[in-house]
């Protein structure tokens, strides 16, 4: 029998990209999403039920209605610095969502959890490549929330058969080879989103915000994992599970960084065009250089990237930013 598997934020960008693998892989996938960052258009495989995770009545008619295998729980907001500004609206959508989620899992048996979760966790760390042992220290309520939602399900965990996997993101980009689906968020902040609409023309231009680092340029070091990659690992931690392995706690990245200017300067490469960008003040909060040590989801999950290189990861989000914004303006080719 085909697992019947429910994606909760499988609309959105990391989502949508784990919901067409699954379908390929031959689960069964029902969507479960308030589209409020989403896209009806982007759930290619499955099917989509609207609705939202604060609403109690709306989960349980959801699992009253079907026998789910597993649950991979996308569904968060993402933003740091809004974060910031507007703390108490991220612990009602992460953590207190994920408690609803769940306790709805609880009820109903489903004792499997892929958890989308990030490098922001750590914080502000002493070291530049971090592994899973480290301490959390998360200096926004952004990873708190995601830190709570950790704690929550390993303690559950502990209480009961639930088994998971928590990925711990490091910075997603890129976009699907064939263009089928990409980062169709308004008012994205990631780099590579923002400087591929500078260099399609969606952006006037964009700053550097930081250039007195220690590091080889000045500016701030990241490790860019292409969406195709995360997403093949969270289909090999479902079957992780399904295999009856134990549970795990592990990064997604490709354990080397570049330097803002090291992407933006690609992104020109690639573009062929020059566009606009200044510097700015250092923002609060900005590790100097974050990367994943990833040999534990190498050897626990046999997890290989296919993605890995600046200029595949930049051209296909260049590709897709094209044919967003010519879809923009041809509405009726949506």
């Amino acid at each position: 029998m085909t697992d019947r598997v429910l994606v909760t934020g499988g609309a959105g960008y990391i989502g949508s990209h784990v919901v067409r693998q699954l379908g390929e892989a031959g689960y069964d996938v029902v969507v479960f999403d308030n589209l409020s960052t989403g896209h009806e258009w982007a759930v290619t495989h499955g099917e989509l039920v609207v609705g939202d995770l604060a609403d109690p009545e709306a989960l349980e008619a959801l699992f009253a209605a079907n026998e789910f295998d597993a649950v991979l729980h996308f569904a968060a907001h993402i933003i740091v610095p809004e974060s910031v500004a507007d703390p108490l609206k991220y612990y009602r959508n992460n953590t207190r969502n994920t408690l609803n989620l769940l306790g709805a899992m609880s009820r109903h048996g489903v004792n499997r959890i892929v958890f989308s979760s990030t490098a922001a966790v750590y914080g502000m760390p002493d070291q530049q490549v971090l592994t899973e042992d480290l301490p959390l220290a998360p200096i926004n309520p952004y990873g708190a929330s995601k830190m709570m939602s950790e704690r929550m399900i390993m303690d559950l965990a502990s209480a009961s058969d639930l088994d998971y996997v928590i990925l711990r993101y490091f910075n997603v980009a890129g976009a699907d080879p064939q263009t089928r689906l990409g980062q169709a968020t308004p008012e994205a902040t990631h780099l590579i989103k923002v400087a591929c609409e500078c260099a399609t023309g969606a952006r006037g231009g964009m700053q550097i915000f930081g250039t007195d680092y220690g590091t080889r340029d000045g500016t701030c070091v990241r490790d860019y994992i292409h969406v195709e990659d995360l997403a093949s690992a969270h289909v090999r931690a479902l079957e992780h599970m399904q295999q009856g392995n134990g549970s795990e706690i592990l990064n997604c990245g490709y354990g080397r960084g570049f330097t803002v200017r090291e992407v933006i300067d690609v992104v020109k490469r690639l573009s062929g065009v020059d566009f606009p960008v200044t510097e700015a003040e250092r923002r609060a909060g900005d590790p100097e250089a974050l990367m994943a040590d990833n040999q534990r989801i190498r050897r626990r999950l046999d997890w290989v990237p296919a993605y890995d290189d600046l200029d595949t990861i930049v051209q296909t989000a260049l590709d897709w930013e094209r044919h967003w914004q010519a879809r923009q303006n041809n509405p009726t080719d949506q």
